[in-house]
């Protein structure tokens, strides 16, 4: 049986990801009992380490985490002999990577399932956590607005592909040359209508925001990028999130972030620390959607 995997949000039906957030609700299962799980890092993180390691611990497995001075994705050898090799050892490989095309290639040779942990093109990891977040607040992702500020960046991206396939509604406020591509805009019209959502570009921060449910945003700059802080930040001020921009949104809305934050650039203080905000649960949930999709995987 060819292998399940997991490199954006739409590789699973909108009931497979129904089922994935399920999942990640109930009591783990010991269903990696004497599995080991490869955790390949290419890019370092905090969330995405722990939550990863703890889920694959309280589903009964053994995560192995490797970095890449280990593992030297298409360095040392390349990343489908990556593959090859830690098949052999391992019933899942997650990785986080540079280049989406890594992640492609070791899914053409493996026949294990293998996991996105992070990609230039895509964070579907991040975006279960934000889904199930949502879930819990307002009952269903379906019906809601929710809205992205800033970067269009790949966790913009896996987030608005599964609020869609929820039935939910998306609008981003971008500056120029930083938002979503027409490929991008073809693809969620496509999952709007399948799904019942929508999408919009919507023309200024306040037009976005507007009666959303859900406010988020990102980084003005990511790991790799910090050559880039100085020329983005004046470029991005104007879609900073602060509770004059937050008094738009609809009096339930709650703020997410997938952290880490760079406090008083895309999002104040106050909205960090807020009321509102949910990021604490949003970055506890990345464990628990982890503990869902594995199970998933496995079933």
């Amino acid at each position: 049986m060819k292998a399940r995997n997991f490199l954006e949000v739409d590789d699973l039906s909108g009931v497979e990801l129904t089922r994935v957030l399920d999942l990640s609700e109930q009591p783990a299962r010991p269903v990696l009992a004497g599995v080991g799980v490869a955790l390949v890092f290419e890019k370092p993180s905090l969330r995405t380490r722990n939550s990863s390691e703890m889920a694959v611990v309280q589903l009964g497995g053994h995560p192995a985490y490797i970095t890449d001075a280990e593992a030297g994705l298409d360095t040392r050898e390349s990343a489908s002999d990556v593959a090859r090799t830690l098949q052999g050892y391992y019933g899942i490989i997650a990785a986080r990577v540079f280049g989406h095309d890594k992640l492609e290639r070791m899914v053409e040779v493996a026949t294990v399932p293998i996991v996105n942990l992070l990609s230039d093109r895509a964070h579907p990891v991040q975006a279960l956590a934000d889904l199930l977040t949502i879930r819990q607040e307002f009952g269903s992702v379906a019906g809601r607005r929710v809205s992205w500020l800033g970067d269009f960046t790949n966790v913009a991206r896996s987030m608005a592909i599964g609020v869609m396939m929820l039935g939910g509604h998306v609008s981003v406020a971008c500056p120029k040359g930083y938002g979503p591509s027409e490929t991008d805009v073809l693809r969620f019209t496509a999952l709007a209508g399948e799904h019942g959502g929508s999408f919009e570009v919507a023309g200024s921060p306040v037009q976005a925001v507007d009666g959303s449910h859900v406010v988020s945003t990102d980084a003005w700059y990511s790991m790799g990028q910090e050559d880039e802080a100085e020329l983005r930040r004046p470029i991005m001020v104007p879609y900073r999130v602060d509770d004059g921009l937050m008094a738009h949104a609809a009096r339930d809305s709650i703020f997410l972030h997938c952290l880490p934050a760079h406090r008083g650039d895309e999002a104040t203080s106050e909205v960090l620390d807020g009321s509102r905000s949910r990021i604490w649960p949003q970055a506890q949930n990345r464990m628990h959607t982890m503990k869902g999709l594995f199970t998933w995987l496995c079933e």
